[in-house]
């Protein structure tokens, strides 16, 4: 991730509506979530949880796909990954242990797409 792509990331992610979004996102896991429950969960109405989407796809934090009548939205985990690395790529001064926690999580694997699932 450059800066460009972080800063994008990093604006989406500063508006409430926007962050309980994705955090939602985060918990679905690769199921994802409809824009219909997504909008009921956040409490927020159809055409302000739109206006979310779009602003969270465009920095590329998440992604949609369309199942029958419904789109169904999910984390771009790749993406929330490189956003963690960004911040921590030149982290702790020569100190690698003080970021070993959160370079991990940095590092964790991506949900199995729904193809994967055992």
């Amino acid at each position: 991730m450059d800066q460009r792509q972080a800063l994008a990331a990093f604006s989406a992610l500063s508006q409430e509506t926007r962050l309980h979004i994705i955090r939602m996102l985060v918990v679905s896991g690769p199921d994802g979530m409809a824009a219909g429950a997504i909008a009921e969960k956040a409490e927020v109405s159809p055409s302000n949880v739109s206006f979310h989407l779009k602003e969270l796809e465009r920095s590329g934090l998440i992604a949609q796909q369309r199942e029958s009548r419904s789109i169904i939205y999910t984390a771009n985990y790749e993406a929330l990954g490189g956003l963690i690395r960004f911040l921590m790529e030149d982290c702790c001064g020569g100190n690698p242990e003080i970021c070993a926690p959160a370079a991990a999580v940095a590092a964790c694997c991506t949900p199995a797409t729904k193809g994967e699932l055992q």
